[in-house]
């Protein structure tokens, strides 16, 4: 039989406030367990929750950025279950009515686009945090998370495969990190993803039963907890079995999926809405100044970079990855009064190339949009050709200087003067003349080395374009 793959996604983005949802303690990364956990935290009897406006406003920009509905009237509610690192014995979330619906990511998807619509995005704590490594037969339990602001973010069943699914948290993960609402690092736990699998047979419109696994927080191991499931999944229904609505955890040194409990459904979480939270109210007027404050998004980015600039559509793609990188970009054809395609050539192989060599992102990269700028405009003045630009390049991520001290330094300065380098073509020409004679013979490859020659003899400095102008002439009299 043949099976179509069914996958919905929830994300946990976790929210880069200063202090907590409800309460004004610290949401710092690593700092030691339980320092950052307040009395409205760990719940202490007599505490109320008061709301980060905050958050509030990073969800109403998310949902702004996706093209969702902000709903300007929306209710917290407890979600009651019994976990060691819950200490309130509950969850303020939101249920029946969150603060954004509905939305749409866009992912590649064969050359085009696919639609992944939105469910639903809304407010919640974080729980704390379960420590088992570092106990012999017992657990600790970190409650600075808890209480840490986390934006839920719902898909629809849109996805049908793996790698859509990892396209969308791809996609979802440079939004949320585009807008400034999340840094998206994933291995400190700022960004998880949930998959809902399920399979049916091809052509059903009925949804398979549905396993939920938790806590994916790399691309990777999203991909492969996704292809065991579904491989799973088909096994069991070929073999005769049922699947089981069930929550499932990935083991990565396995590579499989295990069972953790049986999936709740929301009424065993016995909803209601929170008494110590009045309902959230958003002006019309706090939504239009949040949507005034919103950066150019990465769609609109990519397609004036192909109007605007002549870029390809895989170019704007590479150049709109992240904000950081756009802003590299825009920086540096700023700085060059133009040269977009030359510019995101640079960036696309010679920076992205050296960044990957020696694992940095482009924020720690140690040639400045302004140092590049430099070099890429004694390219354009033909003071130096491509090749001698990459020795350049290379001195300058090692620290040695900017780029004038180098080409200094090492002789670098192209000859680009005609009547020397027709001395030279001369002198080399006279030397190859069994290459000259196959070129006039029709043998177009002879041209090549005759360049190649030439380059030679003026040692890697000669101007390529004027050598090869200037020899076009001399073999065509």
């Amino acid at each position: 039989m043949d099976w179509e793959t069914v996958i919905g996604i929830e994300t946990h983005a976790q929210l880069s406030t200063v202090s907590k949802i409800f309460s004004g303690a610290a949401t710092r990364f690593g700092a030691a367990p339980n320092v950052q956990a307040c009395a409205v935290d760990i719940a202490l009897p007599g505490v109320l929750p008061v709301l980060n406006r905050a958050a509030v406003e990073k969800a109403v920009r998310f949902g702004l950025a996706v093209g969702a509905t902000i709903n300007r009237r929306s209710v917290f509610a407890r979600k009651n279950y019994f976990y060691p690192d819950l200490p309130k014995g509950y969850q303020i979330s939101q249920y029946e009515l969150p603060i954004v619906t509905g939305g749409v990511i866009k992912i590649p998807f064969e050359g085009g686009e696919k639609l992944v619509h939105l469910t639903r995005a809304h407010l919640e704590e974080d729980a704390g945090k379960s420590l088992h490594e570092d106990f012999h037969g017992m657990s600790g339990i970190d409650l600075n998370r808890a209480g840490t602001p986390l934006l839920e973010i719902v898909t629809e069943p849109d996805m049908r495969s793996a790698e859509e699914a990892v396209a969308y948290a791809k996609e979802l993960h440079a939004r949320v990190r585009w807008i400034g609402i999340c840094d998206g690092n994933m291995q400190e736990g700022s960004f998880r993803c949930d998959a809902n699998v399920s399979v049916r047979p091809k052509g059903s419109a009925v949804l398979g039963t549905r396993c939920e696994i938790k806590n994916l927080n790399s691309f990777r191991f999203l991909e492969e907890a996704i292809n065991y499931e579904v491989r799973r999944q088909i096994e069991l229904l070929e073999e005769g079995g049922q699947v089981v609505q069930e929550t499932r955890l990935y083991d990565p040194d396995r590579r499989e999926t295990r069972s953790m409990r049986s999936k709740e459904d929301a009424h065993d979480y016995r909803y209601f809405p929170d008494p110590d939270l009045l309902p959230l109210v958003i002006s019309a007027e706090t939504i239009e100044q949040i949507r005034s404050e919103l950066p150019e998004l990465p769609q609109a980015k990519r397609e004036r970079y192909m109007s605007e600039f002549g870029l390809s559509a895989y170019d704007a793609g590479v150049l709109t990855s992240s904000r950081e990188v756009a802003e590299f970009y825009e920086n540096l054809i700023r700085a060059l009064g133009g040269g977009y395609k030359l510019a995101s050539s640079w960036i696309s192989v010679e920076l992205f190339g050296a960044l990957k060599r020696a694992g940095m992102e482009i924020s720690q990269s140690p040639i400045s949009s302004g140092q590049l700028a430099d070099l890429l405009q004694r390219i354009q003045k033909n003071a130096i050709n491509g090749k001698q630009a990459k020795e350049v390049f290379d001195a300058m991520w090692n620290g040695e200087g900017d780029a004038e001290a180098i080409i200094v330094a090492r002789g670098l300065t192209q000859i680009s003067d005609a009547g020397e380098l027709e001395q030279v073509i001369d002198g080399m020409l006279a030397a190859n003349s069994k290459s000259v004679e196959e070129y006039k013979a029709g043998k177009e490859k002879a041209f090549n080395a005759l360049v190649g020659q030439a380059m030679k003899a003026t040692k890697g400095k000669g101007n390529p374009a004027l050598i090869n102008e200037i020899l076009k002439k001399k073999l065509a009299g």
